[in-house]
């Protein structure tokens, strides 16, 4: 159990900037998931703090005690991989075993037998002890990688997307085991991650990361709710967020958006349009964000509906994606399966922007949204969620 604070971090490889001022404080007992696209920087932020690479600059700290030159073996880290790490020669028993059985975290052969049957039992895996690494499945290697972290008990867990290579049905039941798990040992835990449904189910609190930088922190909530730029918006959904961009223009009831793409023009509803905020940005150029729930359509002609074509359809297991097209624009929007859709074929769409979003098309940062202050009580419960 500890409080990780890091102060500043900068992490180059040669020319390459890994890490660029990455500040972190990440609560005792607290599951900090970090999460971003490919090369943003995750691992290499979980290898500082587990003292397997040393920063350049800045500090890491475990509860307010400077570790830069504490090596990683006395950091009392236990580190899941994403590349397993298992021992080739030793059973999947003498493997989840190992940790228990150094000399810094030694433990007697008794105590090592259950904790490791009792995790074996619990992740579904007592028939594999016996094997060898060799012997098993890419999945059930990242099971054993999983369980000799778990046997022990550390100050903290790191984890870098130790359920990637698991199937969908155990990955799903793993996501509900890990949560259970880190409630019940009390341990702060650091998960890496690039799946948005992993980052919202698991985390107290999500860090999104990209090009070495800290880019958001929040709760699920917040994030999703109110993302801070463009980037964040498109990361945190799927299927990802609309973005279409127009042009504001002040009525006599307050603003209405002109799409850039189709030409369509929509009134602002007053009661809940951001005007404080729009009018104090003062700019005349957006882009205007929705979710794909927050979109309807008709295969027959409504009024007020923007005529597109059906550009895609998929079906995504429990719901369906059309993606309708408009000129240059195109629109994702949710629809029930079995829907009997023809590419090419005429869709009206609506938009309810009521639920809408602003980011400065220039800049692509946060301007406002609707309904804003009762967004974000909801969000962000407590003070200083979000970054």
């Amino acid at each position: 159990m500890a409080r990780i604070t890091l102060e500043n971090i900068k992490k180059t490889f040669g020319k390459v900037t890994a890490l660029d001022g990455v500040s972190l404080d990440i609560k005792d007992k607290e599951f900090f998931v970090l999460f971003g696209p490919a090369g943003a920087g995750k691992t290499t932020i979980l290898n500082n703090i587990a003292g397997i690479q040393v920063p350049d600059e800045g500090f890491v700290k475990f509860d307010g005690e400077i570790v830069n030159l504490v090596d990683a073996a006395h950091r009392d880290t236990a580190m899941v991989f994403e590349n397993y790490a298992l021992y080739p020669q030793m059973t999947v028993y003498d493997n989840m075993a190992s940790p228990m059985r150094s000399k810094l975290y030694h433990k007697d052969e008794d105590y090592i037998k259950t904790r490791v049957h009792e995790i074996a039992a619990m992740m579904g895996m007592e028939h594999l002890l016996e094997r060898l690494p060799s012997q098993l499945s890419n999945g059930q290697k990242q099971r054993v990688a999983m369980g000799r972290a778990l046997v022990r008990m550390p100050k903290v867990y790191l984890m870098d997307e130790p359920l990637a290579h698991l199937d969908a049905k155990l990955r799903n039941a793993m996501r509900t085991e890990l949560k259970s798990i880190q409630a019940n040992f009390g341990t702060t835990s650091i998960y890496v991650t690039h799946d948005f449904m992993e980052a919202m189910s698991l985390a107290d609190r999500i860090a999104v990361i990209n090009e070495g930088k800290v880019v958001q922190i929040g709760t699920g909530d917040a994030i999703y709710d109110l993302p801070c730029n463009e980037f964040v918006a498109t990361l945190m959904g799927d299927p990802e967020i609309n973005l279409i961009p127009g042009k504001l223009a002040k009525s006599a009831d307050g603003y209405t958006f002109t799409m850039q793409e189709g030409g369509m023009t929509y009134t602002l509803p007053a009661d809940k349009a951001p005007f404080a905020k729009l009018d104090e940005h003062g700019k005349s150029e957006y882009d205007l964000a929705l979710r794909p729930q927050h979109l309807s359509y008709s295969f027959e002609p409504k009024e007020g509906y923007l005529k597109c074509t059906v550009y895609s359809y998929e079906s995504i297991g429990n719901k369906s994606v059309i993606i309708a097209e408009a000129g240059g624009q195109q629109l994702r929007m949710l629809a029930p399966n079995g829907l009997r859709v023809q590419i090419d074929q005429d869709v009206y769409v609506d938009l309810d922007l009521t639920h809408a979003l602003f980011f400065d098309a220039e800049t692509k940062d946060f301007v406002a949204r609707y309904n804003e202050e009762a967004i974000r009580a909801i969000a962000e419960p407590e003070e200083g969620s979000d970054a």
